[in-house]
């Protein structure tokens, strides 16, 4: 005879245990690579950086925005990856006053080594998956961090519309 299907509040419970300790193994590792790359860019800085590469120069509004975070939480994450040169301030091609920031070559370079580093690893601890497991788990992965990112979305527009969260 086959088990019961689980209840709601049983798969739940799972699902969240599961997340949390997908968070503490991502954290553990940061999500670093093999090889020389290995654990060698953080979270925010991996991010920022890709980012920037996939969506070009932008100024910190923008970027926060594209990110869900606010503008000095950005500030703050883009100053260490200036002062080491893997972003560039330059001027805004339509407004010479404002800046905005763009992946300088040797950011472009360095992200990419983090990215192959990222992917060997994803390849090691995935290799005895179909490459159909690998798409489906891909594919929910993104739909659960989508549904996250509109769920914290939303939370963020009711406390910006109640008189609390205006600091009224």
């Amino acid at each position: 005879m086959s088990n019961p299907p689980e209840t709601s509040t049983e798969l739940l419970e799972r699902l969240q245990h599961q997340v949390a300790l997908f968070a503490r193994r991502a954290e553990q590792t940061r999500l670093g690579g093999v090889g020389r790359a290995r654990n060698s860019m953080d979270r925010a800085a991996y991010l920022l950086l890709n980012r920037l590469d996939h969506e070009g120069p932008m100024g910190v509004k923008a970027l926060a925005e594209a990110m869900g975070i606010d503008s000095s939480t950005v500030t703050r994450q883009v100053a260490p990856l200036v002062d080491t040169g893997l972003v560039k301030r330059t001027s805004h091609p339509e407004d010479g006053r404002a800046v905005v920031l763009a992946l300088s070559p040797r950011g472009r370079g360095r992200l990419e080594e983090v990215r192959t580093s990222r992917r060997q690893l994803m390849a090691e601890v995935t290799e005895d998956w179909s490459p159909q497991e690998r798409e489906v788990f891909t594919d929910l992965l993104v739909r659960f961090n989508s549904a996250l990112a509109d769920w914290h979305a939303g939370l963020r527009e009711d406390t910006e519309s109640s008189p609390v969260g205006r600091g009224a």
